[in-house]
């Protein structure tokens, strides 16, 4: 933690310049530009809208909200979740000539790559909060728990890049088995539906394993529940669960990177 922090030391205008320099580059070229950033997840929430309540014209609610507005406070984190774990396990590889042709602080390329996608996060909760807002679910004191919990899925993400982003330089099959992952962490996680409403005595258990539940979980008590998050059913307990496997990602991200960080160069 203390080489991180080293590399980190004095570069914060270094890691926003790249950071932007990063989104940029992502959108180079399209005439829209950065704005693809926002119309990509914004046109995929039409058409999950579209399926759900005309298609198969499910509606309804989920608990007390309604269902479309329960997809959409899930969908948001989980898009900035989705990039964080494939941008962030691509990142070293996708950057090697920072690795490669100068002397380049490696841990940063892990910051600057999430903090491109925790700019378009945060572009895409403007247009999310106004659809909020106009459907009735005004801002109480509730909602500044955004600010908690916004961070902390940066910093999770972020640590899990510590480890995901070496390894994935070392292997491209272990890049690939990621990839494969993703559709599956999808629906298996509290994004389109309830986790915390799974039956039996042992499921939500599991499922309070998944912290995406928890990040999930913790938007929509900001912006629809309005509860605070150990208000709700084993929130106290889901909060610990995660903030044990908080320390265990930091552990392995630090002991990972640590032991592969000086290999990079020459695998690359």
């Amino acid at each position: 933690m203390f080489e991180i922090f080293k590399e980190h030391h004095h570069r914060t205008k270094q890691i926003l310049l790249l950071a932007r320099t990063e989104l940029l580059k992502t959108y180079k070229g399209a005439f829209l530009g950065t704005g693809w950033a926002v119309v990509k997840p914004v046109f995929t929430l039409f058409v999950y809208w579209f399926a759900f309540e005309i298609g198969f014209r499910a509606g309804g609610t989920v608990g007390d909200v309604p269902r479309f507005m329960f997809m959409l406070t899930g969908y948001v984190p989980w898009y900035f979740m989705q990039d964080a774990i494939l941008f962030g396990a691509r990142s070293i590889r996708a950057n090697r000539q920072f690795v490669i042709k100068m002397a380049f602080p490696v841990s940063t390329i892990m910051t600057f790559v999430l903090l491109s996608k925790l700019f378009v996060h945060l572009g895409l909760m403007v247009p999310t909060l106004a659809y909020v807002f106009i459907a009735g679910y005004l801002p109480t004191l509730h909602s500044l728990q955004f600010f908690l919990f916004m961070p902390l899925m940066f910093i999770f993400f972020l640590m899990l890049s510590w480890s995901t982003a070496p390894m994935s330089a070392f292997s491209l099959d272990f890049e690939n088995f990621i990839n494969s992952l993703m559709t599956g962490l999808f629906w298996l996680s509290g994004v389109m539906w309830d986790a915390g409403a799974v039956g039996g005595r042992i499921m939500p258990w599991i499922m309070r394993l998944n912290p995406i539940n928890f990040l999930v979980d913790g938007y929509r008590c900001a912006f629809v529940y309005h509860q605070w998050f150990w208000e709700r059913p084993y929130g106290v307990a889901s909060a610990l669960i995660f903030l044990g496997e908080m320390i265990l990602v930091a552990a392995l991200g630090m002991f990972n990177y640590n032991r592969l960080r000086k290999r990079l160069p020459d695998v690359l």
